[in-house]
């Protein structure tokens, strides 16, 4: 009787064929990166907030209750993520989400948060 538990190389298929499919590590490092901006509660509720249009940071730090240095420590990680954008007008800046690869990042976490709650 044969033992089907013992993978040997070559039994999966083609691994080098496999390897042509992973991206350069430029990339993988980026996506991580894209990917940790959004692995935080407080973070995710900024870009909650960002889904809706521009927002400027005092309005972020009174939606969210938090101060205005913890607000922008987060929104530093967001924009080193290039999950937002700035701009200022006068002494007030605000944010929005970068793209729209981000908002259908943010739709497809929500929504799939929602099918596993």
């Amino acid at each position: 009787m044969k033992d089907d538990s013992k993978v040997t190389p070559g039994d999966c298929g083609d691994g080098e064929a496999a390897c042509h499919r992973l991206p350069d590590d430029r990339v993988i490092v980026e996506a991580v990166m894209l990917l940790k901006g959004f692995a935080d509660p407080t973070r995710l509720r900024i870009l909650c907030l960002l889904s809706g249009g521009e927002v400027c940071v005092h309005d972020l730090v009174t939606a969210l209750d938090i101060s205005q240095s913890g607000i922008s420590h987060q929104l530093r990680i967001l924009r080193d993520a290039h999950l937002v954008r700035s701009r200022r007008s006068g002494r007030h800046v605000f944010y929005q989400l970068a793209d729209r690869h981000v908002r259908e990042l943010l739709e497809n976490a929500l929504s799939h948060g929602e099918e596993t709650a």
